[in-house]
């Protein structure tokens, strides 16, 4: 089974997180669902390059990279998933979607409303034991 290697960022600005809706996908089980936004480690591309180049590239928005938070290892029925989540954040909410379908900045209480990919609720379950906003 494939294995894939990504880094997303839990982005916040003034106690909100944003979150990033997927675009439609042949695979239905990420197909349309909430994520925390990244991508794919390239080749000599340290966590940070690389979330950084992925949040401007799919987002047109500047981050800072504050923390690691999690490793989430996550097996989806075509791949195996290792995501290093970092806490980030923005000093602006303008957002351009060039491959989400939308995009909401959430209150910590609000954000197990929306319905998530697999991969980040273990993310989203820490987010709100830890309320780190």
């Amino acid at each position: 089974m494939k294995k894939v290697f990504v880094v997303a960022g839990v982005i916040i600005n003034k106690k909100k997180i944003l979150c990033a809706q997927r675009s439609k996908n042949n695979l239905n089980y990420i197909s349309k669902k909430f994520e925390f936004p990244g991508g794919k480690i390239e080749k000599f591309e340290t966590d940070e390059q690389c979330l950084k180049r992925e949040i401007l590239e799919e987002l047109s928005l500047e981050i800072e990279i504050n923390d690691f938070y999690m490793l989430v290892n996550h097996i989806y029925p075509d791949f195996k998933l290792n995501m290093k989540v970092y806490l980030c954040s923005s000093k602006n909410r303008d957002v351009i979607l060039k491959e989400h379908i939308s995009c909401k900045w959430l209150s910590l209480k609000k954000i197990s409303n929306l319905d998530w990919a697999e991969a980040d609720l273990p993310v989203v379950r820490k987010l709100l034991i830890d309320k780190i906003i």
